[in-house]
C-alpha cells in the first residue's frame, strides 16, 4: 500500500527527565507507537534512517508520522525538497524540536500507527524528552570501535530514563557500513560490552541514500530492488518485531 507525503513546522529545545507520572507517556491509553532514532555524536545517520523507516512502515499499509526533534532540522529539509519536486504525500513531517516532546508525541501516537523521531546530536535535553516518549529507542553507530565508545552519554540517558520508563526498550543499529570491507569488527566487538543489544540487520553506506536524499524520496523510490531498500526492509521487520 502506497502512501506518499512530507510537511514542515517549527523548532527549539530544551528539557529534563520530568518524574510526574501523569504526564508520562504510557499514564494514557495510546495506540501507536514512538520509536526514537537517538545519538549525541553527529554523522550517525539517524535522519537517512528515520525517513527510510517510516517510509517502510507506510508501505506495509502503516499510518505513520516523523516528527524531526533535530534543530537542524534536516528531515523537514528533506520533506521540503519533496513537496518543491512534485512527489506525492508520503508521510506527515512536522517539526517539534521542544522539550514538550515527551507530552505531544504520544498524542500524536494516538493517530497513528508508529511516530518515527528524528532526534538531536548534543542536545541532551531534547534527547531526554525523546526518550520519555519513546516505546524504542533506536542507536545508530557508524562501524568503528570510536564511534561505539562516543555513544556512551547516550547509553547513560537511557539508563537514567529507564527508572521513570522502565519499559522502555534500546538497541544499537550499525549503519553505514563499508560494503566489501571487514570493518566493522571492532565496532562489534565494542557492542558487545554495551547494556543494550545490537540488531544483526545493517544498513550500508550507497550512493542510493545520497541521491534519494537530494531528490526528496526514498531509496526504494528510486530503485525499488535494491540492496539499500532490502536492507531498509529487514531492519523495519526487525523493529516491527520488537514492539509487537
Amino acid at each position: 500500500m502506497d502512501k506518499r507525503g512530507n510537511t514542515a513546522a517549527q523548532k527549539t529545545g530544551s528539557a529534563s527527565f520530568d518524574t510526574d507520572e501523569s504526564r508520562l507517556p504510557g499514564a494514557e491509553n495510546r495506540q501507536g507507537k514512538v520509536i526514537a532514532l537517538l545519538n549525541q555524536k553527529g554523522g550517525a545517520g539517524k535522519t537517512t534512517l528515520a525517513t527510510h523507516l517510516a517510509g517502510e512502515f507506510v508501505m506495509q499499509g502503516q499510518r505513520v508520522t516523523l516528527l524531526d526533534a533535530d534543530p537542524q532540522g534536516s528531515a523537514l529539509d528533506w520533506a521540503q525538497r519533496r513537496a518543491q519536486s512534485g512527489h506525492g504525500r508520503l508521510y506527515g513531517v512536522f517539526g517539534l524540536a521542544r522539550d514538550s516532546l515527551h507530552q505531544e508525541a504520544p498524542q500524536i501516537a494516538l493517530q497513528a500507527d508508529f511516530v518515527v523521531i528524528d532526534g538531536p546530536p548534543r542536545v541532551a535535553a531534547l534527547a531526554r524528552s525523546a526518550l520519555l516518549a519513546a516505546d524504542l529507542v533506536l542507536i545508530p553507530v557508524q562501524p568503528s570501535a570510536y564511534d561505539v565508545w562516543a555513544s556512551h552519554e547516550m547509553v547513560q540517558l537511557i539508563t537514567e530514563a529507564r527508572v521513570f520508563r522502565p519499559q522502555l526498550r534500546a538497541a544499537f543499529v550499525v549503519n553505514r557500513r563499508v560494503v566489501g570491507t571487514v570493518i566493522g569488527r571492532e565496532a562489534r566487538a565494542a557492542l558487545a560490552d554495551q547494556p543494550f543489544p545490537a540488531l544483526q540487520v545493517e544498513v550500508s553506506q550507497r550512493i542510493v541514500f545520497a541521491d534519494s536524499v537530494a531528490a526528496g524520496r526514498l531509496a526504494f523510490e528510486v530503485a525499488p530492488h535494491c540492496a539499500a531498500a532490502r536492507e531498509i526492509a529487514a531492519l523495519a521487520q526487525v523493529v516491527g518485531e520488537m514492539l509487537r
